[in-house]
């Protein structure tokens, strides 16, 4: 524009009458492009929805054998991440054979270390069936045996043998003593030596009446026969040792006949694994050493006595701690509650006469060794917030095997014995599904994770919106009908939800890939139908769904609303004030989003260069937000106060607003109420404005459009359509608009305007009706512009400072003009 009078712009907006075209604010799904009737006739989709690159990540994490690579599964919460990665899991699965057995037998040499043992997949649970017979048979094997004829006889012999071999020393020593005049007599204290006399022991008064020599006699007698008593009072405990030792022959032989052909049968059936053949050879050589104790305690509660540590069959048994069939398939498991002992294994505990006891058949497996051969799939957030869960699983990883402590152990504070089981070896994938903050976070501070996991497989949020992924979206949604039991979709049913996952993806050329709010919507358009008593799920099923899902999630926007329309909110609709300007938010409470109008006002008068953002001062207003405040002031001083010192103070407020603010999709509206009342020109209410600006001043899109236009859409219906009410986006998010059918239908009627702009030039000439003003090759530009205007005042700020400073008169800027009295008020703002 050349320098001279700038010209009112006639129509809501030079360049933009009536805003965009109503085909731009909505691309919609044509649903003539589908071949199909019903979803019906549609097959199974061939791929996980727009998910190649993900794809590719697991088939590279899922066909590498190397350790650490185990699998980070990164996406959005509800993008059906769980689903499609456990469904590429399974089928890799199904290519793997069935891993080994896993069983914890008793280590006959140190109880308290019981022992791993492996065999092929169904072994496991046959050894421990065997094994559990076994336990049973021996004891009842080894009670008849020695309640035999046979076993009580040969024990008669034995001990009569001693008898007679005891009786027969006696009988010497006796028969020696009487050929020395002596007798041998057997006291409670042991045996005695006494005179004779006639073969009889003399009495007390025989003996006192005895002369010297006959008593020397008597005791030189005694004295000879000490000698034979002391090697008969060793010679036996020798002979009752050896009857001992013949009487555990006996038994050892009893036992061996009783349990040796048990072994046997075991030894055949399990003749192609030597470390069962070598388990086996312990219990016989653990059945042969225990002979009569076992015996005895074939008895007691097999349980209790396991518990108690003390010697029986239990110890015979086979803990089956991890098994599989012969037919099956690599594991793939999931652990809903990742805590340590779930993951690593524990070791349980019975209760016993006041304490707590246990033994190896108590073993219990953990997550790590149930899915051990196979596929482990946990929630990241499910395993950092569980004590030492993740610590746990990062052990195992690394050293490639799961030793199973309680957490007591683990931090040292155990002091009691406890059972130390042998690590299992482990080989398997780990695959950790989280957000992408969990996956970032976990490879910032965590220097082990990027070498436990290798691979990431991060899920496309949205994707483009061509003709291959629209089919492949009516496939997805035929499939998911079809898993839930629901009624098919016609094509306009179709086309309606491929309308609602672009809205859902902020982007007309876009399609979202969450699945979860599209199950629940399929779920609640099939009622619709039901109700409808359609066999067929049709589009005013879909939009009544739609409908009623907003319908329950919008109290608040509906207290808001009535709010404005009682002027409670005070938001202005129509005419024209001064330094305010209508900007737009948006609350997401409970997965709805909604949009709403919140007043901007700015003041102006001579300063020192301040810009104050009540917002901030007042600790509401977020980084993000302050941000865009310093950048608009910056543009402020650039573009107008470029060669003058900045004597603005200025200030900034979000009226009646009580809550925190944040972003900065506000500060083209706070710029254009700050040059509305440095320009002393007033701003529209009939138009709301959204959008960023950078130092250049121009426009940069934002989020959250859709919203903030059906928002202001909705306080305009409420006092009624006048033709001349829109909102101002940016030109750049022409491309998210994917707004509602009544909002579309007010704007192909001329009742409502959508106006993109490009550069905060284009938005205070639709907001003031008054030519921005560009500087012509002189640096001049037109008289009565926005730009001359705002230009003349800051100039005239910073003349008024130096005269207050210097104590000068006032003096006036060449082409300044004071602004319009009267207030804000021009026209009725209703």
């Amino acid at each position: 524009m050349k320098a001279g009078a700038a010209p009112l712009l006639a129509g809501p907006a030079a360049g933009q009458p009536h805003g965009l075209p109503a085909s731009q604010l909505c691309t919609a799904c044509d649903a003539g492009q589908f071949g199909f009737e019903t979803t019906e006739s549609l097959p199974e989709p061939d791929a996980p929805f727009g998910q190649r690159r993900a794809v590719d990540a697991v088939s590279v994490a899922l066909d590498i054998a190397g350790p650490g690579y185990n699998l980070f599964v990164l996406g959005r919460p509800g993008s059906g991440r769980h689903e499609v990665v456990r469904g590429l899991v399974r089928a890799h699965a199904q290519r793997r054979p069935a891993p080994v057995d896993w069983c914890y037998i008793y280590n006959f040499g140190d109880p308290t270390k019981p022992r791993a043992l492996n065999l092929p997949a169904g072994e496991g649970t046959r050894l421990h069936t065997q094994m559990q017979r076994f336990a049973q048979e021996v004891g009842k094997a080894i009670e008849v045996a020695f309640d035999s004829q046979e076993y009580r006889s040969r024990i008669e012999a034995i001990e009569k043998d001693y008898k007679q071999r005891e009786t027969d020393a006696l009988q010497a020593l006796v028969h020696d003593a009487a050929a020395l005049g002596v007798a041998v007599l057997r006291t409670p204290q042991g045996f005695a030596f006494a005179p004779t006399k006639d073969g009889e022991p003399m009495t007390e008064e025989q003996i006192e009446a005895l002369s010297d020599e006959e008593r020397q006699r008597i005791s030189q007698a005694v004295e000879r026969m000490r000698t034979p008593l002391l090697d008969l009072m060793h010679q036996l405990p020798r002979l009752r040792r050896e009857m001992q030792t013949r009487i555990r022959e006996a038994s050892r032989d009893t036992m061996g006949y009783a349990a040796g052909h048990l072994i046997e049968e075991l030894k055949e059936q399990f003749s192609a694994h030597p470390t069962v053949l070598a388990f086996l050879d312990e219990v016989h050589k653990d059945i042969l050493e225990a002979g009569e104790q076992l015996r005895e305690q074939h008895s007691e509660d097999e349980e209790t006595s396991g518990l108690t540590g003390s010697l029986a069959l239990i110890r015979y048994q086979v803990n089956l701690f991890v098994a599989h069939q012969p037919g099956d398939h690599a594991p793939v498991l999931s652990c809903d509650n990742p805590t340590y002992p779930n993951l690593v294994g524990r070791v349980d505990h019975l209760p016993h006469m006041g304490t707590l006891l246990t033994n190896f058949t108590l073993i219990k497996p953990g997550s790590l060794q149930r899915a051990n051969g196979g596929y482990l799939l946990l929630d990241t957030l499910d395993v950092l917030t569980q004590p030492y869960a993740w610590d746990g699983l990062k052990r195992a990883l690394r050293t490639r095997q799961a030793v199973i402590e309680s957490l007591p152990q683990v931090l040292g504070l155990a002091s009691s014995v406890a059972l130390e089981p042998e690590p299992i070896p482990l080989a398997l994938k780990i695959v950790l599904f989280g957000e992408r903050r969990h996956y970032y976070l976990l490879q910032a501070l965590d220097p082990d994770f990027d070498d436990l996991f290798k691979v990431a497989a991060d899920f496309e949020d949205e994707v483009p919106r061509d003709a291959p992924q629209t089919a492949a979206y009516a496939r997805l949604l035929a499939s998911m009908a079809r898993a839930a039991g629901l009624r098919p979709l016609d094509r306009g049913a179709v086309a309606r939800l491929v309308e609602q996952a672009a809205r859902l993806a902020e982007d007309a050329g876009k399609l979202s890939t969450s699945t979860r709010g599209l199950d629940e919507l399929l779920h609640e358009a099939d009622l619709m139908a039901a109700r409808a008593s359609r066999a067929v799920v049709s589009r005013d099923d879909v939009i009544q769904a739609l409908a009623a899902r907003i319908r329950r999630a919008d109290r608040l926007r509906d207290t808001l609303h009535e709010a404005v329309l009682a002027d409670t909110l005070v938001i202005a609709t129509g005419g024209a004030q001064l330094g305010q300007v209508n900007g737009l938010a948006v609350h997401e409470l409970g997965g709805f989003r909604f949009g709403h109008p919140v007043r901007i006002t700015a003041t102006a008068r001579v300063g020192d260069g301040d810009l104050v953002d009540i917002e901030r001062e007042s600790a509401l207003g977020q980084p993000i937000h302050s941000k865009g405040v310093l950048i608009l002031a910056a543009f402020l001083r650039s573009r107008y106060a470029g060669e003058v010192p900045f004597s603005l103070s200025a200030s900034l407020v979000f009226e009646q607003s009580y809550g925190p603010v944040e972003g900065d999709s506000a500060s083209l509206a706070e710029l254009c109420a700050l040059l509305s009342v440095l320009a002393g020109l007033p701003v529209r209410q009939s138009l709301a404005v959204t959008g960023s600006v950078d130092q250049a001043g121009a426009v940069q899109a934002i989020g959250g459009v859709n919203e903030k236009i059906e928002g202001f859409f909705d306080v305009c219906r409420g006092r009624g359509l006048t033709g001349e009410q829109g909102v101002l986006i940016p030109h750049a998010n022409i491309r998210h608009l994917m707004l509602r059918e009544d909002v579309v239908d007010a704007a192909s009627r001329g009742l409502f305007h959508v106006h993109a702009v490009g550069h905060v030039d284009e938005a205070i000439e639709l907001l003031t009706g008054r030519a921005a003003g560009e500087r012509d090759s002189t640096g001049r530009v037109p008289a009565g512009s926005v730009t001359q205007l705002v230009t003349a005042r800051l100039a005239q700020l910073s003349l008024d400072r130096q005269a207050y400073a210097t104590g000068q008169p006032r003096r006036l800027s060449a082409r300044w003009r004071k602004p319009v009295p009267g207030g804000r008020r021009s026209s009725d703002p209703r």
